[in-house]
């Protein structure tokens, strides 16, 4: 296995700066947020969490994926979604990554799973759980990148085993959401060399330069 890179929750800033960020988006309006209602529910913070090292996230049901792309940049890059990921916003937290009530928590700690690059999501996310910690969301792991864009490396990057598809007999379907930098080949287009892109993987594949990312807890936020 490849040595593991440094995880990157130092790249968070202040839940304060956070929450303008969002503002400044207009994000907090699709919330159903005011402006001054987010900042206030930042400044507040939890009495159980330091804001450093904490993600600001709102409600996927609220602000889905989709709402989420056209916002995340890498190096001056937007980000795309794949052909063939029509059904996005379908992709739903598992059952130990359901956000927490209200309009607006904290992802605390989150890390890009580095240590987990070259093992399957299905052999990965046994292992996250039994150390306590929960596996990212797909707007989990877009909302990281509008603040902290430098979360994307080349030849390190990650995936967000904690939404999932479920089929309409209830079986789960076997892609699983990843976040990486394009190489501007096949159906990606030459243009898009250098962009974030929001694709899938086999949930029992590996590769060597995706991590697994997942964060120690979700506080809610009122």
């Amino acid at each position: 296995m490849p040595t593991a890179l440094p995880v990157l929750p130092a790249l968070l800033p202040p839940t304060v700066a956070q929450a303008e960020r969002l503002v400044a988006l207009g994000l907090h309006e699709r919330a159903g947020l005011s402006a001054g209602d987010l900042r206030a529910a930042a400044a507040a913070g939890h009495p159980d969490r330091d804001g450093d090292g904490a993600l600001l996230v709102l409600p996927p049901g609220l602000v889905p994926p989709s709402a989420l792309v056209p916002f995340v940049r890498w190096q001056d890059r937007p980000a795309f979604v794949v052909v063939d990921m029509t059904d996005l916003d379908e992709f739903a937290p598992v059952e130990d990554a359901v956000p927490p009530p209200g309009p607006v928590y904290l992802l605390c700690g989150p890390e890009r799973g580095d240590g987990y690059r070259d093992v399957s999501p299905d052999d990965a996310l046994p292992r996250i759980r039994a150390a306590g910690r929960t596996p990212l969301t797909l707007a989990e792991g877009l909302t990281w990148l509008l603040q902290c864009p430098g979360v994307l490396e080349r030849n390190a990057c990650t995936m967000t085993v904690g939404s999932r598809l479920r089929r309409p007999n209830g079986s789960l379907d076997a892609r699983t959401p990843a976040l990486w930098i394009s190489n501007g080949t096949g159906r990606d287009g030459r243009e898009r060399r250098n962009a974030p892109k929001v694709g899938w993987c086999w949930a029992g594949n590996r590769h060597t330069w995706l991590g697994i990312a997942s964060a120690s807890g979700r506080v809610p936020l009122s």
